[in-house]
């Protein structure tokens, strides 16, 4: 009996798991059995598999059994990537080269049937998930080698054909091969589009004085933010310049976007591992499976997973469907969001600072304290859409802030705007606070620390965990509510440089949450 096991790995959502491939190839009924849960794709490889051996000069056992277990084989495994680890399995299992070689390797490509080798979405997540089991090297399609190499510690071989692979393991020389085509630039076209938002900067807002430290705050602690007023106020200029004063993403941040990217087939090769935090601004028409990941055959993470570590802007949040407005239940409370499909369970990472803005009605003119309200819409019609902003989602916001448009006379020219750089230095600092303080605890930023650690270890000041209290007691806050004041109050003290959360910044962070205009005197310790 012949026998050979080689590597490669499936994708559950952003996990990664390593699959042996064992192979048999004995006397018996002629013919090829696939075996281990796999779909309609993975099960046309064994006529890929034999075309590819075959035109690519290696024996075929044309009468012989062979049998090819994809284990565990309780796991569902789907996609064309398992082409070349069954290929070479087979080979080892037929003495065309030793099974020894396949030791702490991984093979991860799509063959064609005269022997190539095709790129495949998800090749960083596969790789780390084999780092992770001990794999030290790991053969692909030549144009995603350089994706595969941004795991640490990794050897990868960027392979062209079938024949290639093997001349590798054998030791022999490596035979010539056509280039491998990379996949479609136009998938890679909307983030190439985005360097619009390079050029903006904080600078170019003038007055708003309250919704810009309220973006500070939010960009300085993680937290989720609602922009509110009517039309032309500016809400989309100031979320489209939030990235702008984030500070870049840390390691394992860069790795989870770049792999995210990977799954959903939207990663430019040429771009690297990502460096600065994401924009992702999905239409208000978009569907539950865009936002939140889905789609027919492979489940493929959405917008949010997209936005993983930077900003996701949901401009008219009212119009959004309801699925997708409750949808986002999961994502603001735990940073990750859950896609259940039959027997599927899907996670993928979804750490983005959700940014919502609506207008006060549909028509957008909506101004209570305007000399000449302009909106045309019935007072049943601004309720309905104010409606549509649920109570469950609104809970989960941290930063509630209303903008008013510029007025005449508003904004003193000769007075100089901050520019993003000065806005992210303050922001970096705090963070750095904040790293510091929950080093070695999992979270980075206050907005992820629970409210039981809160409490216990880092709690705000007796007078001010009064005052949350008795607005908790009166009803004014929610249990919810009360746990985002705290983290509020202890980004606002970041950013003001203060060891502990007093009043003072207790009473800024219940003014963030509550949508009350902010005193001047929290304005200015800002710059700490």
């Amino acid at each position: 009996m012949a026998y050979a096991t080689a590597h490669t790995v499936a994708l559950a959502g952003a996990v990664g798991h390593v699959i042996d491939v064992q192979a048999d190839v004995s006397a018996g009924m002629v013919g090829t059995t696939l075996v281990g849960r796999a779909d309609p794709a993975l099960n046309e490889a064994r006529d890929r598999v034999r075309m590819a051996i075959s035109n690519s000069g290696f024996d075929w056992p044309a009468t012989r059994r062979i049998t090819v277990l994809l284990s565990p084989a309780d796991l569902k495994k789907s996609g064309s990537h398992y082409d070349l680890a069954v290929a070479v399995a087979i080979l080892a299992a037929c003495g065309s080269l030793p099974a020894r070689v396949l030791d702490e390797t991984a093979l991860i490509g799509e063959l064609t049937l005269d022997g190539g080798m095709r790129p495949v979405s998800g090749i960083l997540p596969m790789v780390l998930a084999a780092a992770q089991r001990g794999i030290t090297r790991v053969f692909v399609p030549e144009p995603q080698a350089r994706e595969a190499a941004m795991v640490p510690g990794m050897v990868v071989f960027g392979m062209r054909s079938l024949a290639q692979v093997v001349a590798e393991l054998r030791g022999d020389e490596v035979p010539e091969a056509a280039p491998v085509p990379a996949q479609s630039d136009g998938r890679f076209l909307a983030w190439r589009g985005a360097s619009r938002l390079d050029d903006v900067d904080m600078s170019d807002l003038l007055g708003m004085r309250d919704a810009r430290y309220a973006v500070e705050v939010a960009a300085a602690g993680g937290h989720h933010l609602h922009l509110t007023g009517p039309k032309g106020c500016g809400k989309t200029s100031l979320a489209e310049r939030i990235p702008s004063i984030l500070p870049d993403l840390a390691p394992d941040e860069a790795i989870e976007l770049t792999a995210v990217r990977s799954l959903a087939g939207v990663l430019d090769p040429d771009a690297g591992l990502a460096v600065r935090p994401p924009y992702s601004a999905p239409h208000h028409d978009a569907s539950k499976a865009s936002l939140v990941g889905g789609g027919s055959g492979r489940v493929r993470p959405g917008a949010i997973s997209l936005a993983h570590g930077g900003v996701l802007f949901l401009d008219e949040f009212p119009l959004f469907k309801a699925d997708v407005i409750e949808a986002l239940r999961e994502p603001l409370e735990n940073g990750d969001i859950t896609v259940a499909r039959g027997e599927e369970a899907i996670t993928f990472p979804a750490r983005a600072m959700v940014v919502l803005a609506s207008n006060p009605c549909p028509c957008g003119n909506f101004h209570p304290v305007a000399a000449q309200d302009a909106c045309t819409c019935l007072a049943i019609q601004r309720r309905d859409y104010q409606r549509k902003i649920t109570g469950p989602i609104t809970d989960r916001l941290d930063i509630v802030r209303r903008l008013e448009p510029l007025r005449p006379g508003g904004h003193d020219r000769l007075t100089r705007v901050e520019t993003s750089a000065e806005v992210r230095a303050r922001v970096v600092a705090a963070r750095a606070r904040q790293a510091a303080r929950y080093a070695g605890s999992g979270w980075r930023l206050n907005s992820q620390v629970s409210g039981a650690a809160l409490r216990e270890q880092w709690p705000v000041a007796a007078a001010a965990q009064v005052l949350i209290d008795d607005l908790v007691y009166g009803g004014r806050l929610t249990r919810r509510g009360a746990v985002r004041v705290h983290r509020l109050a202890w980004t606002v003290a970041d950013l003001a440089g203060v060891e502990q959360p007093g009043m003072a910044e207790t009473q800024t962070a219940l003014q963030l949450r509550l949508g009350d205009p902010l005193l001047l005197s929290a304005l200015e310790r800002r710059a700490g």
